[in-house]
């Protein structure tokens, strides 16, 4: 990856905090340049993930996006700021009449939509939560299931104008047990499309060519053979995966 000089070494100035947040996260600038700022000083700790890796992460997942060539992530590195080291990712202006991931009524889902889950909204009245059928979607739920994502919510899918989705906030991903949480589970048992099997099979190469070498800077050794073997897995069931293990398989809140 290589980040433009004046982004890792010019002035990061706070607009803000991005409230709520499970973590310190921060609007700021480089420039002209619209950033988010994560610094590693304000994490959260986790039971099951080692404390102070979350950025790490949120990079190694960026890094394993590039190799796919489908630009999920959007771009994401590590720098100093003004609450010490931290992720810095672009930020994107989504598209807010867009919803890729909603909730709807119960029995209501939208024609050439998937059904996820089921559940009770504030006037515990049954309401379902569903996501689009698109191939941009469909990237991030490969994605997801390469980079061991426990955290894909759907506010962590960007709609951008056009119809791409980005996909952001990776802090919790990339270990080497399995974790996978998402909301992204329509597609269960369905065969890898062509590109999709492609784009998978680009990762495996990169990892080959250097790219588990570069991960090492971001991941311990066990989590980068995990990720082989994830690849390693998917490509040979050519399917998406169905929930397994005894976590729940959509995080919570789902949004």
């Amino acid at each position: 990856m290589t980040v433009p000089g004046d982004l890792l070494e010019g002035e990061l100035v706070l607009q803000g905090r991005i409230m709520p947040a499970s973590n310190a996260t921060f609007l700021a600038t480089i420039g002209d340049v619209q950033v988010v700022y994560k610094p590693v000083a304000g994490e959260r700790p986790l039971w099951d993930f080692p404390d102070g890796t979350l950025a790490q992460r949120e990079v190694a997942a960026y890094l394993v996006s590039e190799a796919t060539g489908w630009d999920v992530v959007p771009p994401t590195w590590l720098r100093d700021g003004p609450h010490g080291v931290g992720m810095v990712q672009r930020w994107m202006d989504a598209d807010p009449e867009q919803e890729a991931v909603t909730v709807v009524r119960a029995g209501e889902l939208p024609e050439g939509w998937h059904h996820v889950m089921d559940g009770l909204d504030e006037d515990e009245e049954v309401v379902s939560v569903v996501h689009e059928e698109s191939a941009a979607l469909r990237r991030i739920a490969v994605l997801d299931v390469v980079i061991n994502n426990a955290d894909r919510k759907g506010g962590h899918v960007l709609e951008m104008p056009g119809g791409h989705r980005h996909g952001v906030d990776h802090g919790v991903s990339l270990h080497a047990e399995h974790k996978l949480r998402t909301v992204l589970w329509g597609w269960i048992g369905q065969p890898l499309t062509d590109e999709e099997r492609a784009g998978v099979e680009r990762v495996r190469e990169a990892l080959d060519d250097g790219l588990a070498r570069t991960l090492q800077d971001y991941l311990t050794g066990a989590e980068v053979e995990a990720l082989l073997a994830r690849c390693d897995v998917l490509l040979d069931a050519g399917v998406f995966p169905a929930p397994s293990g005894s976590m729940p398989p959509v995080p919570w809140p789902p949004f």
